[in-house]
């Protein structure tokens, strides 16, 4: 008797290991669409429309997360499947955006500098690849909560397609912006892989009681953003890219001085 009801129990724990947790999946699942329809909309000339896609998918990325903790639902499953979501949003549908709005005319110079711009798309795509593979082998580490080590993926994403569609709003050809692209593209993904330490904002309680000024910043954020979105994100998010080599840069000399004074 005690063996069968063993034998019975057994594949009801089972199932319930095998279950996910639907709210915050969900919300990865919209990251996804978000990123597979902005390789849609790319490969069909509609720039700007792709641009828009990802930024959407940066919100359903950052609903997800904070829904998962709120409501204690991580998961090991969760975590995997946002890293896949996430390379398709912010890697393979950022690289393909740049690509097919700009890099692609290289092609039209010469056979080596259509490789090249090719190749930046997959250097690109290949760096947030090994960028999320590290956040995950990382992650629960001391300093998880306050810093990233290289550019976190969405800002990446941001930085670029943020560019795209500042371009696409001027009315410029992608071929007249390819060198800035070109740039971009590779400082973007090299910034990824890279140690520089960039703010998480992770340790900012959204629950919580926080000061009123606080709100007065969201209010003006919106309204910034409302007034000239193309611009203001990627303003925005190339300011947060130059934040962790400035930092750096500051730190660095601190150092020095200090070492100078010392001596």
């Amino acid at each position: 008797m005690q063996n069968g009801s063993e034998s019975k129990e057994e594949p009801e724990d089972r199932r319930q290991r095998r279950g996910i947790y639907l709210l915050p999946n969900l919300f990865t699942t919209g990251t996804l669409f978000a990123g597979f329809y902005a390789m849609i909309a790319s490969t069909q000339g509609l720039y700007g429309t792709a641009c828009v896609a990802i930024f959407a998918a940066m919100v359903t990325d950052m609903l997800d997360g904070r829904i998962a903790r709120l409501t204690n639902t991580q998961s090991d499953f969760g975590i995997q499947y946002d890293s896949l979501a996430d390379l398709v949003a912010f890697g393979l549908a950022a690289a393909l955006t740049a690509y097919m709005y700009s890099l692609q005319s290289l092609g039209d110079l010469s056979f080596v500098a259509g490789k090249i711009g090719w190749l930046a798309a997959f250097f690109y795509t290949a760096c947030a690849a090994l960028r999320l593979a590290r956040f995950n082998i990382q992650r629960g580490g001391p300093s998880e909560s306050k810093v990233f080590f290289g550019l976190p993926s969405p800002a990446a994403a941001g930085l670029i397609v943020g560019f795209v569609w500042t371009g696409t709003d001027f009315g410029f050809d992608g071929h007249t912006l390819v060198v800035p692209v070109l740039l971009l593209t590779i400082a973007a993904g090299s910034l990824m892989v890279s140690n520089i330490r960039f703010h998480s904002f992770k340790d900012l309680n959204i629950s919580g009681r926080v000061p009123f000024t606080y709100i007065l910043i969201l209010v003006l954020g919106f309204v910034l953003i409302s007034v000239d979105p193309p611009r203001v994100l990627f303003l925005g998010f190339l300011a947060y890219a130059l934040s962790g080599p400035g930092l750096a840069l500051w730190r660095w000399r601190q150092r020095r001085r200090a070492a100078n004074q010392a001596g």
